[in-house]
């Protein structure tokens, strides 16, 4: 899918990887909406990219919420193409720990945003994606990018509620690719390892130091274009399809 003129909407979209990418997709031609609760990021993203974005305030476990900002991206640019879901949070907690078992509304509260947050935008998005005719030779109207993470295969101590999130977002993605084929959308999963984010931008130099000391090579952090790069090449080609693609670094988890 030739990225000129299309339309996309993205979660987590005023900060990180969401940022990097909806930078991306203007600078191929097409429009974004930048799907996030950060009002002031987000505002001044969209400020920055000009007419081709626009921000909408959303809260992806929300249908309502999320409803909204599809029908309006819609509206504004005329169809939705394109699906990026990078919303996600994670809030490390013990099995059982010095204070007793993991409340269980932890638990809840990361699978909610991470893999129902997740489910929720890429439905809505995908019906609207069949309100369009297909925009390529294969019959391709859409293609939705989620985001899992290396926790999804090596879920480190204290990351059970977020690997088990990003493991239901790996489970899901070839259910739904076929779920959607027959429909001309494309569904696949991003598995970012240690990206420089905002979450891990805020810890001590050492501390990232040590982290990049694990990745395999090159020894560094990724960045978040690194990843915005791949979604770029997902949206270009049209056979990757059900897929889940580590951006890694090759570093594979330890247990801490």
């Amino acid at each position: 899918m030739n990225i000129d003129g299309k339309v996309a909407v993205v979660t987590g979209g005023a900060s990180g990887i969401g940022a990097a990418t909806a930078r991306r997709i203007v600078e191929g031609g097409g429009k974004v909406a930048i799907l996030d609760l950060n009002e002031g990021l987000g505002n001044a993203l969209a400020t920055e990219l000009g007419d081709a974005a626009r921000y909408e305030n959303v809260n992806v476990t929300d249908e309502d919420s999320v409803a909204a900002a599809v029908d309006a991206t819609a509206g504004a640019f005329g169809a939705i193409h394109i699906c990026c879901n990078y919303a996600g949070i994670g809030h490390p907690g013990r099995t059982v720990g010095r204070d007793g078992p993991l409340p269980l509304e932890h638990f809840k509260r990361v699978v909610d945003v991470n893999l129902f947050g997740t489910f929720n935008v890429l439905r809505l998005a995908a019906a609207q994606m069949l309100k369009h005719d297909p925009v390529t030779d294969d019959g391709c109207r859409g293609v939705i990018i989620n985001t899992a993470s290396v926790a999804a295969y090596e879920g480190q101590i204290g990351q059970a509620a977020y690997s088990a999130s990003k493991g239901g977002v790996v489970g899901m993605t070839l259910p739904i690719a076929r779920d959607l084929a027959s429909m001309g959308i494309r569904v696949n999963t991003i598995v970012p390892g240690l990206i420089n984010t905002p979450l891990l931008g805020a810890l001590p130099d050492q501390a990232k130091e040590s982290l990049a000391a694990t990745v395999l090579f090159p020894k560094r952090l990724g960045e978040p274009d690194e990843i915005a790069k791949v979604a770029m090449a997902i949206i270009d080609n049209d056979y990757i399809n059900g897929e889940c693609i580590r951006m890694d670094g090759g570093i594979r988890m330890q247990p801490k």
